[in-house]
């Protein structure tokens, strides 16, 4: 009787569990067990490390195969256990050395011939590995992937056969290196917005402080035109953030090509998404929109149209910055620091105002359209901004306003300032943080009690003065920027 033990990892949001995967070969009836509440994807591995075996002219014994996945208690999903159950047998068959392979961690899912498929969730195992003082095996085409974890011993074959081959001393595979992000690609430009000059002012201090923002148009406004161009007015990711989204993203098995995520994210999901979509969940509890936006950029196009239970899961995530996942057997939480950006028409037609285009309901259509969003939801809004169609003289004739680059750069200049007071960015400060002007003060006081403000209210009218008093490059945020700032706040039609 012969024993061989493999580590490898679950996955619990974006944390990496380790998991130890033990393979006893055993006299007994000819059987292959897999034990330690595996999920069917799991369970089907045995089929899979049995016909890659037969492919490369291996049989399993005619003994009792036993394979637990330790702890016993947590419960195992992927097919990405199937590499390490594949070398636990040709381990405990003596195939390969036990005390070597030990000390690798393993994960990778097997086809019928041998070869090795990308699995979801290497990026956070390799890093985990690190902290444990293992080396990290995972399919080639994710080697690229694993080598960001920084100073770990990395074995990234292409199939099974190689991989026994770099074992046993007959071939040598080489330390893969970390697949460099892609080139920097224009995005849509900011210079083709032309007019709307108030929902450019609005973009450009919701990018440097990372506020809410509500865009309210008839249709062909340019709502949608105006969020695809916020991503690129925002600097690229810190090398912690960039990890962080890229982690999450790995788990959701969407890093192409191993690359890291540079830039802020862009997630636009369709109106007909469902809560666990938006927030996560599903039968695997895998990550949300929210969480796919993290530290980027959630776009939410028509907003009403979204159902009720999906946007009102929004409200915990964009007040923690996270979002739990609740299951009978555990809760799985994942980040979800994002931007949301949101579109809308006045009303289901898209015309309200327009005397000879609304509806023979309005204004009534336009305040049970509203209703769909709640209040709670509405109250995390930062800015609101009503986008007017611009003339089509105006749009052939008006020169281009300023591009995205000096935008950005402006931007750049006031994230600066915000970094260089060594608090948190702007949307997450704190109120005792913010140096207000004397008056500044008093008229912000006046005005939350007159319009009537919840206590959120008043303070993200604070952070979003902040931003605009960066913007101008103040050092105390004055009258005018609060001013400017409840301006954008009080501009839903048929809300007070």
């Amino acid at each position: 009787m012969s024993i061989a033990r493999i580590p490898s990892f679950a996955f619990s949001g974006i944390e990496a569990v380790p998991v130890e995967v033990q393979v006893q070969i055993a006299p007994g009836l000819p059987s292959f067990l897999v034990v330690g509440l595996p999920d069917k994807a799991v369970g089907e591995a045995r089929e899979r490390v049995r016909a890659a075996l037969t492919a490369m002219g291996l049989a399993l014994p005619p003994k009792r195969v036993i394979v637990n996945l330790a702890p016993a208690d947590l419960l195992k999903e992927g097919s990405h256990f199937d590499l390490p159950i594949a070398l636990g047998v040709l381990a405990a068959m003596e195939v390969l050395p036990s005390a070597e392979i030990a000390q690798f961690a393993a994960l990778g899912e097997l086809s019928l011939d041998g070869r090795l498929t990308p699995v979801a969730g290497v990026l956070p195992a390799a890093i985990a590995a690190v902290a444990l003082d293992l080396g990290l095996i995972c399919p080639g085409a994710q080697g690229g992937e694993a080598a960001w974890a920084g100073h770990i011993d990395i074995v990234a074959p292409d199939d099974l056969l190689s991989l026994i081959n770099h074992f046993r001393g007959t071939q040598m595979l080489g330390p893969p290196a970390p697949a460099m992000p892609p080139a920097a690609i224009g995005g849509p430009d900011l210079a083709e917005v032309k007019g709307m000059e108030s929902a450019r002012r609005a973009l450009e201090i919701a990018a440097v402080g990372g506020h809410n923002l509500l865009l309210i148009g008839p249709p062909g406004a340019g709502k949608s035109m105006l969020a695809a161009r916020l991503p690129g007015l925002l600097p690229d990711l810190s090398p912690e953030e960039a990890l962080e989204v890229s982690m999450i993203h790995s788990v959701a098995g969407m890093l192409e090509e191993g690359r890291l995520v540079m830039r802020p994210p862009y997630r636009e999901p369709h109106h007909s998404a469902s809560m666990a979509a938006l927030t996560g969940g599903g039968q695997r509890a895998r990550p949300g929109e929210v969480s796919l936006a993290h530290r980027g950029v959630l776009f939410l196009d028509e907003l009403p149209e979204f159902p009720r239970p999906a946007l009102e899961a929004l409200r915990q995530p964009m007040e923690a910055g996270r979002t739990t996942v609740s299951r009978a057997a555990a809760h799985i939480t994942y980040p979800a620091r994002f931007q949301l950006v949101a579109a809308m028409n006045p009303c289901r037609c898209g015309h309200l105002g327009d005397a000879s285009r609304e509806c023979t309901r309005a204004p009534r259509c336009g305040e049970e359209y509203l209703n769909r969003i709640s209040g709670p939801l509405l109250d995390r809004i930062d800015l609101t901004v009503m986008v007017q169609p611009v003339p089509p003289a105006e749009l052939s004739r008006a020169p281009a306003g300023e591009g995205s680059a000096v935008v950005g750069a402006r931007i750049a200049e006031a994230r600066e300032r915000m970094r260089a007071r060594g608090g948190a960015p702007n949307v997450e400060a704190e109120p005792g943080a913010i140096a207000l002007a004397d008056d500044a003060r008093t008229f912000a006081e006046h005005a939350a009690e007159k319009l009537r403000l919840s206590a959120r209210g008043f303070t993200r009218i604070l952070r979003v003065g902040r931003s605009i008093a960066d913007l101008a490059g103040a050092a105390r945020v004055r009258r005018e920027h609060i001013a400017e700032a409840l301006a954008f706040r009080h501009r839903v039609p048929g809300r007070p």
